[in-house]
């Protein structure tokens, strides 16, 4: 059953967990993230302050994305991941095979005047196995210092070798890849996912990607694209628009965020199907889907609530005193040209995509 927003079913209480465990032996959980100041945002967000509020103890690992593991231990029955921050398409493809829990939207915590949850949070942020936590954006960047002269200002430069020689970052995954290509080769952005819905669509994305495959360098961390920027080894790469913003103002990098073209999306928690620690686990999601603990979050990255009374809470930088507004994916000067990623075309085609990916980086 495909996932949609404000789907419900019954959920455990969870008020209880946050007062506390009195003297009995200290609950945990696993949550499982994207690792670097990524982790590190949601670590002084909301990880730290849940813990001291509920007494919880929270072990935080790191992953690069995917269902595999997840699936892996869910068939297995040696579930020992609790909550997972998930790609929207990889919830509602998990949520479809019985990978996710349920949760009940009403189990939520309401907005700070009251507002209900479900109606608070922004479309499509709320499906039926997880929740949304923020906005984010898939950018391409460059090193000021190491691009004389002209500089890259669209997506289009991105593929242009002529202009712009040199090495270029991807993530390797076929995922935005193909929605940059297709734009970069004039498609509209409001066609994209209509030029892909047919295998000519594909081939044309492919045959754009072939113009610059001999000089890509692959990333599959989000915490390479700023080194690999740092150290040379590219000209320019995709990245997460938060990862460039903290290399920019926590250790002074000379890098560009070029927003043209920028593909938006959702990040998701999500609970392991069959999770020990399923009680812990939804007091868990309460407490880092609050307004509160985004806005948290966007005080050590530039990733934006997804919440609409998360939006005015959020100031500057904690550690460097810089307004975080205006480094929002979300914010109108950074929109000229963006993709809003469509989850549910990536969940019916993710698995096709991604053998034609593989077979396109084999030839």
């Amino acid at each position: 059953m495909r996932a949609r927003r404000g789907a419900s079913v019954g959920a455990l209480a969870v008020v209880a967990l946050a007062a506390g465990c009195g003297g009995e032996a200290r609950e945990s959980l696993t949550a499982v993230s994207w690792g670097g100041s990524y982790a590190r945002a949601v670590t002084l967000g909301y990880i730290e302050p849940f813990m001291a509020e509920t007494g919880i103890e929270v072990r935080l690992e790191d992953y690069n994305g995917g269902l595999a593991q997840v699936r892996a231990q869910v068939e297995s029955g040696s579930v020992h991941w609790d909550v997972v921050d998930l790609e929207i398409a990889d919830a509602v493809s998990g949520c479809d095979e019985g990978l996710l829990e349920r949760i009940d939207p009403g189990m939520l915590s309401p907005a700070p005047d009251g507002t209900p949850a479900v109606d608070d949070f922004l479309p499509e942020t709320l499906l039926e196995c997880s929740v949304g936590t923020l906005f984010y954006s898939t950018v391409y960047a460059y090193n000021d210092e190491r691009v004389p002269g002209e500089k890259p200002a669209t997506i289009e430069d991105f593929f242009d070798l002529e202009r712009f020689p040199g090495r270029r970052g991807m993530r390797r995954t076929p995922v935005v890849n193909l929605e940059f290509a297709l734009m970069a080769d004039g498609v509209p952005v409001e066609a994209v996912y209509d030029v892909l819905d047919a295998p000519e669509g594909v081939e044309r994305a492919f045959r754009k990607l072939d113009t610059v495959k001999d000089q890509v360098v692959w990333w599959e961390a989000g915490a390479q694209p700023p080194q690999m920027l740092a150290d040379g080894e590219v000209v320019m790469t995709t990245a997460y628009n938060g990862r460039i913003f903290n290399a920019q103002v926590l250790e002074g990098q000379p890098l560009v965020i070029v927003w043209d073209g920028q593909v938006l999306d959702t990040g998701q928690l999500g609970i392991v199907a069959g999770t020990p620690n399923l009680e812990a686990a939804l007091a868990f999601v309460r407490f880092a889907t609050s307004a509160r603990s985004m806005a948290a979050v966007s005080g050590y990255i530039a990733y934006s609530p997804v919440r609409g009374s998360g939006l005015p809470l959020v100031g500057t930088h904690v550690e460097t005193g810089v307004d975080m507004n205006p480094h929002m994916p979300t914010h109108p000067d950074n929109g000229a040209r963006v993709l809003t990623n469509d989850w549910l075309w990536w969940s019916d085609h993710m698995d096709a995509m991604n053998e034609r990916f593989s077979a396109w980086l084999a030839e």
